[in-house]
């Protein structure tokens, strides 16, 4: 044990001339108040653990499963069936000049993504209470590890429409280029949507049983079984700044050169899709001091 008596200078010159160690830094951490910074470069610096928990979203989701990865195909591939039969059929939709199960494959590929991305974001930082509690970290990881995770299932689904293309005989035009853009839209109403949801669900634990009721309301809101052009004049700006209405239409537009190119309307629902990020992670940001204390 080091001692704290006081240094002999007579009894050792050459430890009295020794020079006191350097002190570790202190790193303080305190509670903010008001609103503060996103501080993107603090997550920057956890990437790591971002990495970690993507992986770790990823292999839970498929842990003692049978069918593993064959879900993301599953779940597009059934519900595009059903819409066939009672939409496109009985119900007699138009689809755009191609044929229906591609136009709701189109569309049901980026809204599976989007709809499971934010139920699982809604509830990541009650799931994660036993991290939040004891380690310090950027919370804004969590959801957006949550959001990331999903990419894998897209990918996967998105595997479904060559397949398809090729029975139907479609290729897809220059607008694939495209198609990164739509995702990323994508990603970012997820996120958006995902860090207010989350962040509500932590203060109202109600919150957890409101998003799946929206997410189907918002569904119909979305063209996923119909076409946008069968929205009337007199609604086409409420329906220009809905995000997946944008995601939806240029998912379509890229793959099966359905629709009108990327325009004005697309660049409304970026701009709202930009509009639900930012002040979702301001939002996200204000409420991060009582995580702890109340998930």
């Amino acid at each position: 044990m080091e001692s704290t008596a006081p240094l002999d200078k007579t009894a050792s010159p050459d430890l009295a001339a020794t020079p006191h160690a350097p002190a570790s830094p202190v790193i303080r951490i305190e509670p903010t108040r008001g609103w503060v910074a996103v501080r993107l470069k603090e997550l920057w610096d956890y990437r790591e653990l971002l990495y970690f928990l993507v992986w770790r979203d990823v292999k839970v989701r498929y842990k003692q499963t049978v069918l593993g990865a064959a879900w993301a195909l599953l779940q597009p591939l059934f519900t595009m069936l059903v819409f066939s039969i009672f939409f496109g059929r009985l119900a007699g939709i138009p689809s755009d000049g191609v044929p229906y199960p591609l136009f709701a494959l189109a569309a049901l590929i980026p809204w599976t993504f989007f709809a499971n991305a934010l139920g699982q974001s809604s509830n990541s930082l009650v799931n994660s209470a036993h991290l939040i509690a004891k380690v310090y970290f950027p919370r804004l990881v969590i959801p957006l590890a949550s959001v990331l995770g999903g990419l894998v299932d897209l990918a996967v689904a998105c595997s479904l429409f060559v397949p398809m293309l090729l029975y139907y005989g479609i290729t897809p035009g220059w607008g694939l280029l495209w198609l990164p853009g739509f995702v990323l839209l994508a990603i970012v109403t997820a996120l958006g949507v995902g860090l207010w949801a989350s962040a509500l669900n932590v203060e109202y634990r109600d919150v957890r049983h409101i998003i799946p009721f929206a997410t189907q309301l918002w569904m119909f809101l979305t063209p996923v079984v119909y076409p946008g052009s069968l929205v009337p004049e007199r609604w086409r700006l409420l329906y220009n700044l809905n995000p997946m209405s944008g995601v939806v239409d240029g998912f379509r537009w890229a793959l099966l050169g359905a629709g009108a190119p990327p325009g004005l309307p697309l660049l409304a629902s970026a701009l709202a899709s930009l509009t639900l990020l930012v002040t979702g992670a301001f939002y996200f940001r204000r409420m991060e001091k009582t995580f702890a204390d109340r998930v």
